[in-house]
This record gives structure tokens, C-alpha cells and sequence, in this order.
């Protein structure tokens, strides 16, 4: 055994790659090399093409002035970033909210008991549904429908309102990527935690919800990112989020500047949660290829 390990100690402090293998890494790393840079010309001459033919194009000068004004940029600043505010509050109330949700229905929808019948058609029916109905009429629906029956003890309050719409609508896109997570989990799971005399509920609880979510992550931040982006949809019944506030100096000032401002409000959440979700799906697949 000692020797053994003298053995290995010598073969480790007197290995070194042959000249194949370093002809190898030299081929490598001039390809990458190449490779980028001529991705790095393609990306630069594209660009700069695009630039010229917007800059040179008959209409760009009352392009810039009404969507490029910096004073209009500098003066819209503070309202949209005060209606941005109400974006962010609303978007981290309804994500988990749309989690839960989303999570309850995929279990509800994979309940055999025939005496859970009423509870498996009632899912499948809120799926159909709020999948089939565009977003910004629910949210319209429920920011001027529900005040208007004027139920006693329920809010007409137009943040939870459309809170509510957006929960209800991702909820049921949400439902269905977490039950494909749930149907892509190998039957021999299912039989090996009944042979341990696991039931049906701690089947689903510790063997394959846990799975189905690490599956899952990825799409479920994809969706993420369209609600963030969707909680715009709620200034259809006049909230003064940031396309909001954006389109109130626009109409008053006569300068669309504004949108762009607010755009970039969002592209500042976006861009992060886009990064960290191609992250995520790359360390998904190498985890699966044994990298």
C-alpha cells in the first residue's frame, strides 16, 4: 500500500503532457482564438451597419428629437422611477404568490383519487382558461369588474387588484411548467418509494416534487421575467406604474422620450434575471452530460 502510494506520488510530480498533447492545446487555443475574432468583426461590422442605416435614414433627425431629448430623459426621470417602484412592489408580492399557485394546481392536476375528481376538472378548467385569455383583459376585468360589484370586505384597491390578475394568469403558465416537471420524473421513482411503503402524498412531497422543481428552474425563471416585464399591463386601469408615467409626460410634452426611460427601467431587471436563467440552464445540462 505505501508503495503504492510512493508510486503515485513519483508518476504526479514527474508527469507532463506529451508534445501531441501540447500541439493539441496550441490548436485549441488558436481556434478559440479565431473563433473570436471573427465573431468580435462579424458583431462590430453589424452594428456599425445598423447604426449607419438608422443615422442615414430620411427621418432621424425627428427621430432623435422626440425619442432621444436628454432634458425630456432628464426631466421624466424621477416620475418613472417613482412608478418603477410600484413595478418592483408588485412583482415581489406576486412571485411567490404565482409559485404556490402554480405548484398546488400541477399537484392537483396529478391526483388519481377518483374522489378528488371535482378538484382535477377544476384545475384543468383554471389552465385552460387564464392560458387562453390575453393577460391585460384579466387584468381589466378584475381592476374595474370586481369594484364595480361591490362586494363588502373586498379590496378596491387597483395594486392587489391587478396583483390578483397577474397571480391568476401566470399562475395557471406556471402550473404547467412545473407538471411537465413532475411527468418527466422516471415511473421506477414512483414504484421504488411504494416498495418503501411511502404514500401517495409523501411520494410527491419527498421524491418527486423535489426533482421536478431542480428540473424545472430554468423555464420557471423565463416566466419570471415575463411577469416582471407584464406588471406593465396594470396601467390599463390608470395605475401610475412606469409606462404610466411615462405615457402622462408623453401626452403632456409631446415627446415619447419617456417610454425609452422606462424601458431601460426594466431592461436594469431583465437583463440580470435573462443572464442568471442561461446560467442556470447551463449548469442543468452539464450536470446532465457528467461534466
Amino acid at each position: 500500500m505505501a508503495v503504492g502510494r510512493r508510486l503515485r506520488a513519483g508518476l504526479e510530480v514527474t508527469w507532463a503532457p506529451s508534445e501531441r498533447e501540447l500541439e493539441r492545446q496550441a490548436v485549441r487555443r488558436r481556434l478559440r482564438l479565431q473563433q473570436t475574432a471573427i465573431a468580435t468583426v462579424v458583431t462590430v461590422v453589424v452594428a456599425v451597419g445598423l447604426v449607419l442605416l438608422v443615422v442615414s435614414s430620411p427621418g432621424w433627425d425627428r427621430v432623435r428629437d422626440y425619442f432621444l431629448s436628454w432634458s425630456h430623459a432628464r426631466d421624466s426621470f424621477a416620475a418613472i422611477a417613482e412608478g418603477f417602484w410600484i413595478n418592483i412592489r408588485i412583482f415581489l408580492v406576486a412571485e411567490p404568490c404565482v409559485l404556490v399557485l402554480g405548484a398546488l394546481v400541477a399537484i392537483a392536476r396529478q391526483t388519481t383519487s377518483p374522489w378528488l375528481a371535482p378538484l382535477r376538472l377544476l384545475a384543468t378548467g383554471y389552465t385552460d382558461l387564464f392560458r387562453g385569455i390575453p393577460s391585460i383583459m384579466v387584468v381589466v376585468i378584475c381592476g374595474i369588474g370586481i369594484p364595480a360589484l361591490g362586494l363588502s370586505g373586498v379590496t378596491s384597491s387597483l395594486f392587489w387588484l391587478t396583483t390578483f390578475a397577474l397571480v391568476l394568469c401566470y399562475g395557471a403558465y406556471v402550473a404547467e411548467v412545473f407538471r411537465a416537471g413532475i411527468l418527466a420524473i422516471h415511473p421506477t421513482q414512483v414504484a421504488s418509494a411504494e416498495a418503501l411503503a411511502l404514500t401517495r402524498a409523501q411520494t410527491m412531497r419527498f421524491v418527486v416534487l423535489p426533482q421536478a422543481v431542480r428540473r424545472v428552474v430554468p423555464p420557471l425563471m423565463n416566466d419570471l421575467v415575463s411577469l416582471q416585464k407584464d406588471t406593465a399591463l396594470i396601467s390599463a386601469v390608470g395605475v401610475f406604474e412606469a409606462l404610466r408615467a411615462a405615457q402622462d409626460y408623453q401626452g403632456y410634452n409631446f415627446n415619447g422620450t419617456p417610454l425609452l426611460v422606462a424601458a431601460a427601467y426594466f431592461l436594469v431587471v431583465a437583463v440580470p434575471l435573462t443572464r442568471l436563467t442561461d446560467w442556470l440552464m447551463r449548469r442543468q445540462i452539464e450536470k446532465e452530460q457528467g461534466r
